[in-house]
């Protein structure tokens, strides 16, 4: 009878927690964009770089990039920033969304333009920060309409032979 008490109440605990999960709405603005980059003309790589904006709890855009190879991209994400400009006081961690479209070339020679969602999640983010971005992260995958979804837990994991190694699962 004990056990059961116990699930119960550690499954009351998991619900609360779930109550407090904070899911950030899309920028309309970041909607549209992410709308037209899915129907983009261009045959070159390109990236959409997201972050999410905790005061008015949206994802919003940060950076975009044109021409920009994997590990160019890995360069351009952010793995620990100052807390306070100017300072070495304690650094944080950030997490970030990409939406990368990659000239992809099959081994049959064939060459696509997959778009790909990459969630940036390094290891030492706060338990708040990890639970809004998590939360979003689904939000933001069915917005964008987006089915290859990849997730790095270090940035230097990001390089052609991981993503082509990821892409490699969906021919």
């Amino acid at each position: 009878m004990e056990s059961k008490m116990q699930s119960l109440e550690t499954a009351r605990e998991c619900l609360d927690e779930s109550e407090s999960l904070v899911v950030c709405d899309v920028a309309e603005d970041l909607v549209e964009k992410l709308r037209k980059f899915r129907f983009r003309k261009e045959t070159n790589n390109a990236a959409i770089i997201m972050k999410i904006d905790k005061d008015k709890q949206l994802v919003v855009l940060d950076e975009e990039h044109e021409g920009i190879s994997p590990d160019e991209l890995k360069d351009e994400l952010p793995e620990r920033q100052p807390r306070y400009p100017f300072s070495n006081v304690a650094s944080i961690v950030l997490k970030t969304f990409i939406v990368y479209s990659y000239k992809y070339q099959h081994d049959d020679g064939r060459v696509s333009y997959p778009l790909c969602f990459i969630f940036s999640s390094p290891v030492g983010c706060k338990p708040e920060q990890q639970m809004m971005y998590a939360g979003s992260k689904n939000k933001l995958v069915q917005t964008a309409e987006l089915t290859k979804v990849f997730e790095i837990r270090n940035t230097e994991d990001l390089t052609e032979e991981w993503l082509h190694e990821k892409l490699g699962y969906f021919h």
